[in-house]
């Protein structure tokens, strides 16, 4: 299974991207958002789930741990599979969607292209309270090394969005990938100022 892709952008589209990855280029679908934070000949760290089928094996990619695994949580919904998962992931965060699912706000879900009102009913129905569990930034800073919890921290204190100290950091580790360097050796001060030269105050 792969799970965690580290290269170069070599193109984008819409839904999809292709990655270089040790002289091969891996093809990655993606959402619109995902799309729009990618940059050609950058690298980036794509959190992935490989879908195998009879005839075709197909590599989803997403910016984040949580987004990948929301993504694989609702095909767990009957009659969900990857592309409408994906559709889904496309129009939602991982906590816009538990916040819809469990405010049982219909509208908000069959907005999603492909879904519908009894899809947005079904998911409801069958992901109400395992999102819950799931879902939210205190679920996703438990399991962050604590490097990176004091990193976020450092970043949020300077002005950044919690999106933004995410892709700041997410940039530099993509470059210690390249070199092979485990960033949890590397000193917090050298990690912080790394990340403000990548990253960019909301």
């Amino acid at each position: 299974m792969i799970s965690l892709l580290n290269g170069i952008v070599r193109s984008i589209s819409q839904e999809k991207a292709i990655v270089e990855v040790g002289g091969v280029g891996l093809s990655v679908s993606i959402t619109g958002p995902t799309s729009a934070n990618l940059n050609l000949g950058a690298s980036v760290q794509l959190f992935t789930t490989l879908i195998v089928r009879e005839d075709s094996l197909t590599l989803f990619g997403f910016l984040d741990d949580e987004s990948r695994s929301t993504f694989e949580l609702v095909q767990t919904v009957s009659g969900i599979g990857p592309k409408v998962a994906l559709a889904i992931m496309g129009a939602h965060t991982p906590d816009s969607l538990a916040r819809a699912i469990a405010q049982e706000d219909i509208k908000a879900i069959e907005k999603v292209p492909g879904i519908g009102r009894k899809g947005a009913q079904r998911l409801i129905l069958e992901l109400k309270g395992k999102i819950s569990d799931f879902g939210g930034a205190e679920r996703l800073q438990s399991h962050q090394p604590l490097w990176r919890e004091q990193l976020t921290s450092a970043l949020v204190s300077l002005g950044f969005s919690a999106k933004d100290s995410d892709s700041a950091i997410n940039a530099v580790l993509a470059r210690y990938a390249e070199d092979g360097t485990d960033p949890a050796t590397v000193d917090l001060s050298e990690l912080l100022k790394k990340t403000l030269q990548n990253g960019r105050r909301g």
